[in-house]
């Protein structure tokens, strides 16, 4: 890895040089590390079935999805119903021309009647209607605040404990990274021991060796 993703520094002899870095630029410049190398090999959503977008529409909504789609204009609100054409020229001696005529005037008449009838039951009723509608919204309103102060606790509370984990977790390995320096250096030392031993003994045995060359040269020479 390098020391990609680690701070810089300008020395004193004006050159660029790396700093300690923290633990939150080691956890970085590794997850940097790790996505650069990483490349998926499979698709992990391949088990889930093909999303049907159309599941939910009506024949209505397809028909004005497919006019948007062709760019057509809105058909206009038809007025046909509730006009009251007099027969034509040709029809004006005709009795059963004019009794349609009167059949659709009379349902026209009908239809505003109960137009009116739904505007005086509308004004009687409607109000507590409205206010039951309203009370039951606002109870509904009340339950999903609720529900999202709850999900919103359970975010924050599981937060927390990533956090708490996470540092417990920083300092069980700055702790490690103590000891493992902590027993380095002991191993240093006792290396250092060890060379500095050997050579002593080194020494010792060259310095016993000479000596008892020296002997055999006094016991030659009696």
């Amino acid at each position: 890895m390098g020391c990609q993703g680690l701070p810089l520094r300008m020395g004193s002899e004006g050159c660029p040089r790396h700093t300690d870095p923290t633990d939150e630029d080691k956890a970085a410049a590794l997850v940097e590390e790790e996505t650069r190398r990483y490349r998926p090999t499979k698709n992990y959503l391949s088990y889930l079935p093909t999303p049907d977008f159309s599941a939910f529409e009506t024949e209505i909504m397809r028909n004005e999805f497919e006019r948007l789609a062709a760019r057509q204009p809105m058909e206009l609100l038809s007025m046909k119903r509730y006009e009251l054409p007099a027969p034509s020229s040709g029809q004006k001696n005709d009795i059963t021309a004019w009794q349609e005529c009167v059949n659709n005037s009379m349902a026209q008449l009908e239809h505003q009647a109960v137009r009116i009838e739904n505007l005086e039951l509308m004004s009687q009723y409607g109000t507590n209607a409205w206010k039951v509608y309203n009370g039951n919204l606002a109870f509904m309103i009340e339950m999903a605040q609720k529900e999202l102060h709850k999900f919103r606790k359970q975010i924050q509370d599981l937060n927390w404990q990533r956090k708490n984990d996470q540092l417990a977790a920083g300092a069980k390995l700055r702790e490690l990274e103590s000891n493992w320096v902590s027993l380095v250096s002991k191993n240093y030392e006792i290396e250092r021991a060890i060379v500095q031993l050997e050579n002593e003994v080194g020494q010792l045995r060259q310095q016993q060796g000479d000596g008892d060359e020296n002997k055999e040269n006094i016991r030659q020479d009696f």
